[in-house]
């Protein structure tokens, strides 16, 4: 069903869409329309969380026709898929180097825990008739650490438990740590119980890397210590630094897709060892935009740090947003 609703996601903010899905839902015939904007809602399946939706909407919404804003309701933060807060803290930043910039913003009203739900947010995102090339190959070194440790329907403690227990570990680093505690209650709070953490390390040249931990859904596995998980959420949070590169693992795909739709012109980025899911969307790049990048590898000896890298260089094809119109 969340499938389902992604396609009535994707109808919503394009013109013209067909699409078909046969009796049996194993096959779907899509005719891509116009991308069309504008102001829209949409409610969420509640099996995934609002960021799988997210993603979808971060890659298209720059090409709309009018601006976009859309409020979407359903799960702000799971175990499956990158929360709100994750792609607000990471993946803007990394749409502001292409040039899209002022009036981009993701705004949490209210938070929704799985199993129930009941979270709503607003994303809104200019329109850009061309994308800018990036040279971002020096990720520089970590000047700070921030993050919210959020709690929904439970003790508000639970979220200074977290932000203990990750301090515990990280403050062995950086002096510049700040972890917001942020206690939803009464109706902003959803539907179901929960906390996690969502940690981001910024570098003196912009880059912003990720980590994040969501607590058991209710009713499902094991009860979650808030310490446990804070000490966890920091532990991924050092792993991603050793990862490193200039994107972290979650927005990726991200930045190749923005690359591919540049200018012709050069751009390169630094990435750490590449996802699984980075790979196949490799492939998929290639197979749509008959685009190849050239990967290098750079080991941890020419960069004295963290694990192996890939520069990844490619030439944009010059996609130009048609449907933009000239005022």
């Amino acid at each position: 069903d969340f499938e389902a609703s992604f396609i009535r996601l994707i109808d919503k903010v394009t013109n013209g869409s067909r699409i078909e899905i046969n009796q049996t839902g194993t096959s779907l015939y899509y005719q891509p329309g116009l991308l069309y904007g504008g102001s829209l809602e949409h409610e969420c399946s509640p099996s995934r969380s609002i960021g799988y939706y997210l993603e979808g909407l971060l890659c298209l919404a720059p090409f709309m026709k009018h601006p976009l804003k859309i409020v979407l309701r359903g799960v702000t933060n799971d175990q499956v898929d990158p929360s709100v807060d994750v792609l607000k803290a990471t993946a803007l930043p990394l749409l502001k180097k292409f040039g899209i910039g002022e009036s981009l913003e993701i705004k949490i009203n209210r938070r929704g825990m799985p199993p129930k739900g009941g979270g709503e947010i607003v994303f809104s995102c200019p329109v850009r008739k061309v994308l800018q090339p990036i040279q971002f190959t020096d990720p520089g070194k970590i000047k700070r650490i921030r993050g919210t440790a959020y709690s929904v329907r439970v003790s508000p403690q639970m979220a200074n438990r977290m932000v203990e227990s990750a301090r515990s570990i990280l403050n062995k680093f950086l002096p510049d740590i700040y972890i917001y505690t942020d206690h939803m209650k009464g109706a902003s709070s959803g539907k179901s119980p929960g906390f996690g953490m969502c940690l981001t390390a910024e570098t003196i040249n912009g880059t912003i890397l990720s980590a994040e931990l969501a607590s058991n859904p209710q009713g499902q596995g094991a009860a979650v210590l808030p310490e446990e998980l804070g000490q966890n959420c920091a532990k991924l949070l050092l792993e991603e630094i050793y990862r490193g590169g200039c994107v972290d693992s979650t927005n990726q795909s991200l930045a190749l897709l923005l690359m591919t739709l540049g200018q012709r012109d050069v751009s390169k980025v630094l990435l750490g060892p590449l996802s699984p899911y980075t790979i196949e969307f490799l492939r998929h790049l290639r197979s749509f935009f008959q685009i190849m990048f050239k990967i290098e590898t750079k080991t941890p000896e020419e960069e004295h740090m963290g694990g192996e890298k890939v520069l990844m260089t490619c030439v944009g094809v010059g996609f130009s947003n048609l449907s933009k119109t000239i005022r």
